[in-house]
């Protein structure tokens, strides 16, 4: 069975171009916020030589999505999950019933602000935490999965 992670993004995009500083100004924003390191989230599943598959809700995606990508160690801390059939066949049937919804950039900050969410919409920490299982995952962080998920290991 592949290792199933938590990935928490802390790293900087780089770059010049006006998307990139826009980025990076919103994951400033985030980790402002929600007073943590992290800005973003993802369950990544390993495929090996450091290639993971990594499904969340992005907003630099567009919405929820699976990816395969590096997640190299100076951007991004790995919580190991317990990689169980339970919890695969969960990521995969959200996965399924989530793939190609929007990204929630209201609920994001709701957060924040402490209001609901759109059912028809996700951001990456209450697509993750829906995943892992937690009640009201739009009251989640990637700093509260954080957290959360170190907390129950």
């Amino acid at each position: 069975m592949s290792k199933i992670y938590l990935a928490l993004y802390k790293g900087r995009k780089s770059g010049r171009t006006p998307k990139a500083l826009a980025m990076r100004v919103a994951d400033w924003v985030i980790r402002k916020a929600t007073r943590g390191i992290y800005s973003h989230c993802e369950i990544a599943v390993a495929l090996g030589d450091g290639v993971f598959e990594c499904y969340s809700s992005s907003l630099r995606d567009g919405g929820v999505r699976s990816k395969t990508m590096r997640l190299p160690s100076d951007k991004w801390d790995l919580i190991e999950l317990p990689a169980t059939d339970v919890l695969t066949a969960k990521l995969q049937m959200i996965w399924l019933m989530t793939q190609g919804k929007s990204y929630d950039v209201l609920g994001s900050l709701g957060v924040v602000l402490r209001f609901g969410n759109r059912p028809d919409k996700w951001f990456c920490s209450e697509w993750c935490g829906h995943v892992l299982g937690f009640s009201e995952p739009w009251r989640l962080s990637p700093n509260d999965l954080d957290k959360f998920v170190k907390k129950a290991s």
